[in-house]
């Protein structure tokens, strides 16, 4: 199979994962999605079925997880914050910018500000000038190492390892976009937060009410936090006992919906949260959406040789983010559950590889 066919495979395979429709078809053939996903790794295993080989077909390879990446990314982070986020892919080289449309109603309720990520803690708060808002962007990369024993053993899945580069990816992301949320917070008016040692019914509903003075909200925060999201007298109904036995919490809250985010452990002890479970934001939905998320250029892959004759597959991508904060934003903290956080090296024994992303 050519290059140009495997890529095109890949694509296949990857809308196949995203749950588009039942039948692909590629050539004369058609596939469904198990069908897509199983060929695309028997046809990776072709490539790799010997060091030798892998040695031979690596340039392939790499195009395929650059592809691959590009294609599953930003799809990945959309699923969560399509509600709330505008998203851009641009050319390498070229800036991001998004246009704000700042209606005079919207000067008189909701003041606005840009919290500005900056990687490693670093964040720059201004207000919004003009119409037009460029997103600072910056650099991650990542490494998946690959030990030689297992390119002779026949024990390298291509295919799980560009899954799980994607994965970290996306989890980094994901982190970073709830620090800009959390940047922006001492920027809010002093009735759109409160922070609280336990859930509580009462001042959770106070934000509501803020919030929803400005449209339909939802609520975006962790399964840990929608857990406790209870009533005072918790069952309403035997339809709610039902909806939390099914699910572990209940899918809305007071006709607002519960978008829960995915959670993750950065260790294997699964001590260290990738999210800080403790926040969750009430965002009116709307036209006007406040999260500002950028990819810009390919994803570049490349290849670096151990001592030991292991491999490394270093991964480079550009991306930004950025938070327009208004006064409609609410926040609650439970810092019961409140839990340290940070980007450690995401190991997998499974498929052998040790994924890490951080700023480059």
């Amino acid at each position: 199979m050519t290059k140009e066919s495997l890529i095109q495979l890949a694509h296949i395979a990857n809308k196949a994962q995203a749950g588009a429709p039942v039948a692909y078809s590629y050539g004369e053939e058609n596939f469904t999605p198990e069908q897509a996903s199983a060929a695309l790794r028997e046809e990776l295993n072709k490539l790799t079925a010997s060091y030798s080989l892998y040695r031979e077909n690596k340039n392939t390879i790499f195009a395929l997880i650059e592809e691959t990446i590009d294609d599953v990314l930003p799809k990945k982070v959309m699923e969560q914050f399509r509600n709330v986020a505008e998203f851009k892919t641009v050319a390498q080289g070229d800036k991001a910018v998004f246009i704000q449309k700042i209606t005079n109603s919207a000067r008189q309720r909701a003041k606005q500000f840009v919290t500005r990520v900056g990687l490693a803690g670093r964040y720059e708060v201004f207000k919004l000038d003009g119409r037009e808002l460029t997103v600072t962007m910056t650099a991650i990369g990542g490494a998946a190492q690959i030990g030689f024993e297992e390119f002779l053993d026949g024990r390298v899945d291509f295919a799980e390892l560009t899954s799980i580069i994607a994965e970290a990816m996306d989890e980094f992301i994901l982190a970073e976009i709830q620090k800009a949320l959390i940047a922006m917070i001492t920027d809010l008016p002093a009735a759109n937060k409160t922070a609280l040692n336990t859930w509580s019914e009462t001042d959770f509903d106070k934000l509501l009410a803020v919030a929803r003075a400005y449209g339909d909200a939802t609520v975006y925060c962790t399964y840990e936090f929608a857990a406790k999201m209870l009533p005072n007298n918790q069952w309403v109904s035997e339809k709610m006992k039902d909806e939390r036995w099914a699910n572990g919490r209940l899918l809305n809250y007071k006709l607002c919906n519960v978008v829960i985010w995915d959670q993750s452990f950065v260790d294997e002890a699964n001590n260290v949260r990738v999210i800080d479970p403790s926040f969750a934001f009430i965002i009116p939905s709307g036209a006007k959406k406040p999260v500002k998320i950028a990819f810009e250029g390919q994803t570049h892959v490349r290849e670096a040789e151990n001592e030991d004759w292991s491999r490394e597959l270093q991964t480079y991508k550009k991306f930004g983010v950025a938070v327009m904060a208004t006064n409609d934003i609410c926040v609650y903290r439970d810092l019961s559950l409140a839990t340290e956080y940070k980007k450690e090296k995401l190991k997998d024994n499974n498929a052998a590889a040790v994924v890490g992303f951080e700023q480059v």
